[in-house]
């Protein structure tokens, strides 16, 4: 299964986008949008930015966690990653959001 991103409305009736590799794990998910268009603007920002090792601003939480946030250009965070035991575990994310991302598929969910 290829990785895809998913676009969807939550409950509070927000766009948003959660890329998912091809194992089906959640690798990066957005913010909440308004609009619709807004929401497509951000998967297109991260198809852009993937590929682009300076653009992610690799994090620790301050429970121990790692982390990650993709910006766009203009220092925006278009994405987030869920959290991760290790360094070397959210460096994996990162590889695998480069290396999925540009090419991944959009898919609307129904609600």
């Amino acid at each position: 299964m290829a990785a895809k991103f998913e676009l969807y409305t939550d409950k509070a009736g927000e766009f948003r986008f959660r890329l998912k590799a091809g194992n089906g794990e959640n690798i990066l998910a957005s913010e909440g949008y308004k609009q619709k268009a807004s929401c497509e603007n951000g998967i297109e920002s991260v198809k852009k930015n993937a590929g682009e090792d300076a653009r992610y601003e690799r994090k620790e939480t301050a429970s121990g966690k790692f982390m990650f946030n993709l910006k766009a250009t203009n220092g925006q965070v278009v994405g987030t990653s869920q959290s991760y035991t290790s360094a070397s575990g959210r460096d994996n994310g990162i590889e695998s959001v480069m290396r999925n991302a540009p090419d991944a598929a959009v898919v609307e969910l129904d609600d």
